[in-house]
C-alpha cells in the first residue's frame, strides 16, 4: 500500500454498509454549522479540531467510520483515532456518500 493510501485510510476495501448495519459509529467531523445543514441520522458530530479533547466520549472497541464534506478531515480524524489506540477506524469520506447506507 502506498504512502498516500495509508495516510488517507484507503486500504483494502471494506463493506461500509455492512459495518454500519453491524452497529458501527458514524463520526462526522465537520463543524456544527455544516452538521446542522444536513447529516446522517444517528451520527455523532465532533469537529476535527475538537476531537483530541472529546476522544474520551468514544469507545475504543467500537468500529468507527469517520466522515466530513470531502474526505480530507475524516482522513485526519482517522489518523488521530488510530494513533490514540482505537482498534478499527475507517475513513468513510464524504457524509453524502455514506447516506446511502443509512435510511
Amino acid at each position: 500500500m502506498g504512502f498516500l493510501s495509508k495516510l488517507f485510510g484507503f486500504g483494502p476495501k471494506v463493506d461500509l454498509g455492512q459495518l454500519i448495519n453491524d452497529g458501527a459509529v458514524i463520526l462526522d467531523v465537520r463543524t456544527p454549522g455544516e452538521y446542522a445543514g444536513g447529516h446522517i441520522k444517528g451520527s455523532i458530530n465532533i469537529p476535527v479540531d475538537q476531537l483530541k479533547s472529546k476522544m474520551a466520549t468514544l469507545k475504543k472497541d467500537k468500529v468507527i467510520i469517520t466522515c466530513c464534506a470531502s474526505g480530507m478531515r475524516s482522513a485526519s480524524a482517522r489518523g488521530m483515532l488510530k494513533a490514540s489506540g482505537f482498534a478499527e477506524v475507517h475513513n468513510g469520506g464524504s457524509w453524502m456518500n455514506l447516506r446511502k447506507y443509512k435510511a
